[in-house]
């Protein structure tokens, strides 16, 4: 399984099959699963980092984490209705 799969269904644990199964037949779906861990580990970057721009740099990973962890999330309830 994709890494980037994994990290939706560790934010996600409940709809892992769900996930699975769109990552599997959409690449748009699975593009957003990379960029959401691309953004979780950009987060994790700054937040072990001594630079003066950290906590803001912080603030701006923690709002997009948010923003595509609740389009995933629009993707996966469009999907459990289709």
């Amino acid at each position: 399984m994709h890494h980037a799969v994994q990290a939706a269904i560790a934010h996600f644990p409940d709809r892992g099959h769900a996930i699975k199964e769109l990552a599997r037949t959409d690449d748009n779906f699975r593009s957003l699963c990379e960029d959401l861990t691309e953004a979780q580990a950009a987060l994790a970057r700054w937040e072990r980092s001594n630079s003066p721009v950290g906590a803001e740099r912080c603030d701006e990973y923690r709002i997009l984490v948010r923003d595509l962890a609740a389009e995933l999330a629009a993707e996966l309830d469009r999907h459990a209705q289709g």
